[in-house]
């Protein structure tokens, strides 16, 4: 990476770290223990390229936020011998998470169990291939932690900030994307509230840095896919909201 990348990347991640982030619902605080399991869950911007091909811990982890999060968390604890695992997968929605959710979650007995979902709910569509409503993703969404938390009574459960910037396509077709987006994002706050879920602000943190001065394609530049700046800043909003 150019050193001029590099101090910029760096600087966004501090102001991301130094961000007031933390927003938990739930009372009890997190922990990590020898073993302990972490699952990332979502759709392309988790998946970030992930190898599918090698579903086990610590291991085809792809190139955003989770990876960034298990390097940190691998090299902060090495004596935990934590199993972090990345099973998003590009293009899905609250309803494709509720078809595979006893593999890929239940199934696995996570620790911490983190989603990041939403955009494709609007975003799908705004193409036409898709007819939910906000209160379809509300509905989904809170079926779907409500399902985890008897499937899984132990895990904690985090809830991340559906988010988009001002780039890109988002930018241009902002009158397609909003109200109607916002209005996801609220809902997504509600549910996680009412699953006593930690809320990881992602949407607040980006507009945070935006309103700092750093561009809104530096961080997304189709205004959905974060670039690696994007990634770095996210993972370390993560880890401050966890409580890791």
């Amino acid at each position: 990476m150019k050193r001029r990348t590099f101090l910029a990347t760096s600087t966004a991640v501090a102001a991301a770290a130094s961000l007031n982030v933390h927003s938990t619902f739930g009372e009890e605080s997190t922990s990590l223990k020898k073993g302990s399991i972490i699952l990332f869950q979502g759709d392309s911007i988790t998946d970030a390229g992930r190898d599918k091909k090698k579903e086990v811990a610590n291991a085809g982890l792809g190139r955003g936020y989770p990876s960034f999060v298990a390097k940190s968390l691998h090299a902060q604890y090495p004596e935990h011998d934590l199993q972090i695992h990345n099973r998003g997968i590009s293009g899905h929605k609250v309803p494709d998470l509720a078809k595979r959710w006893d593999r890929d979650c239940i199934d696995l007995k996570p620790d911490i169990v983190s989603i990041l979902i939403g955009v494709n709910d609007i975003w799908h569509k705004l193409n036409g291939r898709y007819e939910g409503t906000a209160e379809t993703y509300r509905d989904g969404f809170a079926a779907l932690l409500k399902r985890t938390k008897e499937g899984l009574p132990e895990t904690k459960i985090v809830v991340c900030e559906p988010f988009v910037l001002m780039s890109g396509t988002v930018k241009e077709n902002e009158d397609k994307w909003f109200p109607d987006f916002d209005n996801r994002r609220k809902y997504a706050k509600q549910v996680a509230k009412d699953a006593k879920a930690v809320w990881v602000p992602f949407q607040t943190m980006f507009d945070e840095a935006v309103a700092a001065g750093t561009k809104p394609s530096e961080l997304a530049g189709d205004g959905v896919h974060p670039t690696q700046k994007g990634h770095e800043m996210m993972a370390a909003a993560w880890r401050k909201a966890v409580g890791v």
